[in-house]
């Protein structure tokens, strides 16, 4: 399936989930308000981000009722000041208090994705060199933090097991070596990248001979770091893993490497402190 096609179907989906476990059978504290009850209610941040899950509200409360509406004064991808609204929204009283939750735990985690992400990219400005994710993601929540990764401006490394070959070290004892395994999976897919994980510059040079298109260097020193590069000479895209933060992120980008991956952008996410209050009530 192609990847918008995915996403697409994974936010209809996700939407469903998030009512299915919040709401269940009914929202019985909503009982408390007249049906008839209409009101606007005012999103805000509470601390600096990058807004991520606009799609995810939109189809959560188009599920729930469809006579809330929504009206965003910002986009995915946008940044956000603390204090800041971006979005208002009016219907039944009742439906926005029942949706409230649900739609700030999808908005406050991906937003906390991608402003993570937007930090470590303004941290690699100048440099030249990408950030990816990795899919290290939370359960569940694949597509949905790759998409919050884009709009931080990083990029996805793989969306799966299935666009791209990454031979790590079991993979190359299961296979009997680097050069076997790089040729078995040109075999399976040609038109698939093929990456290979090395710990040293002995597996880095067998990886160079195989042909490997990607090579994902693991913990190496930022000395290694250069000296790698300096040996690859533009034959690989090299990737420089593991040891990433934001206190190293600048160091290991100067040594020169075409990409850094880190889990933290996704699997250590801080959710975003986000608030809705209801500022107009009436009787419809």
């Amino acid at each position: 399936m192609h990847y918008q096609d995915a996403l697409a179907e994974e936010i209809r989906e996700s939407a469903a989930r998030l009512l299915a476990e919040d709401v269940g059978p009914g929202d019985i504290t909503a009982e408390l308000i007249a049906e008839k009850q209409w009101a606007r209610a005012r999103v805000i941040t509470r601390e600096d981000t990058v807004l991520c899950g606009v799609a995810w509200v939109d189809e959560l409360f188009r599920r729930l009722d469809p006579r809330v509406s929504l009206h965003w004064q910002a986009a995915d991808g946008d940044r956000l000041s603390a204090g800041q609204a971006f979005l208002e929204l009016e219907g039944p009283a009742r439906s926005l208090l029942t949706g409230e939750r649900a739609a700030l735990n999808l908005l406050q985690t991906l937003s906390g994705t991608a402003t993570r992400t937007r930090h470590y990219v303004d941290l690699l400005a100048g440099t030249g060199v990408r950030m990816l994710d990795t899919r290290k993601t939370l359960p569940g929540l694949r597509l949905a933090q790759k998409y919050a990764v884009s709009c931080g401006g990083g990029h996805n490394h793989r969306i799966g097991l299935y666009d791209a070959f990454l031979i790590k070290e079991n993979h190359i004892a299961s296979c009997g070596g680097i050069a076997a395994a790089v040729k078995e999976a040109r075999d399976i897919a040609r038109d698939l990248p093929v990456e290979v994980e090395v710990e040293n510059f002995d597996e880095l040079d067998q990886a160079l001979e195989a042909g490997a298109d990607v090579i994902m260097l693991d913990n190496f020193s930022l000395d290694d770091l250069r000296e790698a590069v300096r040996r690859t000479a533009g034959r690989a895209t090299l990737e420089a893993s593991g040891n990433v933060d934001e206190s190293t992120l600048k160091a290991i980008a100067d040594t020169g490497v075409d990409c850094i991956s880190s889990g933290a952008l996704t699997k250590d996410v801080k959710a975003i402190d986000l608030s809705m209050r209801l500022i107009e009530q009436q009787q419809s």
